[in-house]
């Protein structure tokens, strides 16, 4: 059995199949949570057995002071929400994702688990992207037809998320196919996940897949004129891709026209080219300018935005993003989501978790960095602020992010694979 097939087997067998199963699952809607339900059951059991486990495992303590800085952002801001119900509701929901963490801490504690895991997440991730094209290719994928404007593949025309889930958890496909198969596997890789990207027509998720491209490059570059060659023929490829697109796909040429709007130099055209983004980012900084200190309430943006956005939104008025009356959903920008949803209270909190995490990354030193490249490359492009940005305290893309904080506070600590016998 070849070391690539071996690590995929010991990913679905216990301990790692629950952490597993989030991401197995991620397509279907809520059966994810059923990873984070075996999970809690898995911390229970462990802490029983061992109630000073926490104690030993610098990971699982690291993961409480991030998991801690992202829930009391929330909890300051329920305490006096324009939706209580809602946003108190929401923080007893963030309570789930310390089971998920703490079990990711102590299932993966050696370094062949975590590969193995790398591994088993990468299929995952490839058998979206051959879904996807199979959809680009034919019309229908598992999940159905595709959506009007841009191919959905297995999250199905309803569930819009194809784009933004592939290119955040695309490092581990990038460095599953590296390992494995060296540059051409990396480099065939990197074409498998382009085309469903770049079809997904989601403007985020290209920034997003450009900034993995540019991560990989600098990583195994190892020098600045390699890594220019290597930008160099990234960006060939992405031309030509783009071009074969236009060519093939009106979806595609749909979006890049709506793109390209943005450079006509007014506002209008620039708002068109964003979605109506900047309409709702004025409004975002007016519900933060009067709620300055703890917001609106998490999650309790789309129940202040009527009160805030002009008479004639279009998002209001039109009710395409929540319904009629209610106006835009969320921020569409994760600095500004927690400005107006947690106020500065709030950013105060994420800013230190940054801060936190940054300094362990840096204290752990350079062999345990290199074994938590994936997972930090995908927290990194997913944090990217210079971007546009599902809602962080959303059920879904909030389990995402914290399904990932889990793994690279896991991915820090591991134990390397030559001192496995001794651990």
């Amino acid at each position: 059995m070849s070391p690539f097939a071996a690590s995929l087997k010991a990913a679905l067998r216990s301990p790692l199949l629950p952490f597993w199963l989030v991401i197995a699952l991620l397509p279907f809607g809520r059966s994810s949570e059923l990873g984070t339900v075996l999970c809690l059951i898995g911390v229970v059991l462990l802490f029983a057995r061992h109630p000073s486990a926490l104690g030993e495992h610098a990971g699982a303590r690291l993961l409480l002071w991030l998991l801690g800085a992202y829930v009391v952002a929330a909890l300051l801001s329920a305490v006096d929400s324009v939706a209580p119900a809602k946003s108190w509701s929401t923080v007893a929901a963030l309570l789930r994702y310390v089971p998920l963490g703490l079990y990711a801490c102590f299932a993966i504690r050696r370094e062949e688990k975590l590969r193995a895991l790398y591994v088993a997440v990468a299929v995952v991730v490839a058998l979206w992207a051959v879904d996807a094209w199979m959809q680009a290719l034919t019309g229908w994928s598992l999940a159905g037809g595709a959506e009007a404007e841009r191919i959905s593949g297995i999250f199905g025309a309803s569930n819009l998320k194809l784009g933004p889930t592939l290119s955040v958890l695309s490092p581990f496909v990038l460095w599953a196919a590296q390992r494995r198969w060296g540059p051409k596997g990396l480099l065939l890789a990197f074409v498998l996940l382009l085309g469903p990207v770049l079809l997904s027509g989601s403007r985020a998720s290209w920034l997003c897949y450009a900034l993995v491209a540019w991560g990989f490059a600098w990583h195994i570059a190892r020098s600045p004129l390699r890594f220019l060659a290597f930008a160099g023929m990234g960006v060939v490829l992405l031309l030509v891709a783009g071009g074969v697109a236009w060519k093939t796909s009106e979806r595609f040429q749909l979006r890049v026209e709506r793109t390209l709007q943005a450079t006509q130099g007014s506002n209008p055209s620039l708002d068109v080219a964003l979605s109506g983004r900047l309409d709702i980012w004025r409004t975002s900084m007016a519900m933060f300018e009067a709620h300055p200190v703890n917001g609106v309430g998490v999650r309790a943006f789309r129940n202040a935005y009527p009160a805030f956005a002009p008479a004639n939104d279009h998002f209001v008025v039109s009710g395409e993003a929540c319904g009629v009356g209610e106006g835009a959903c969320h921020a569409h920008q994760w600095v500004l989501e927690v400005l107006t949803e947690t106020g500065t209270l709030g950013l105060l909190c994420w800013l230190t978790g940054i801060v936190l995490a940054w300094a362990a990354w840096r204290r752990v030193g350079a062999a345990a960095r290199a074994r938590a490249f994936p997972v930090t490359l995908a927290l990194a492009v997913m944090l990217f602020p210079l971007n546009t940005h599902l809602a962080f305290y959303s059920a879904w893309w909030g389990l995402l992010f914290a399904w990932l904080l889990g793994l690279w506070c896991a991915a820090l600590y591991v134990v390397p694979a030559e001192d496995g016998g001794r651990a």
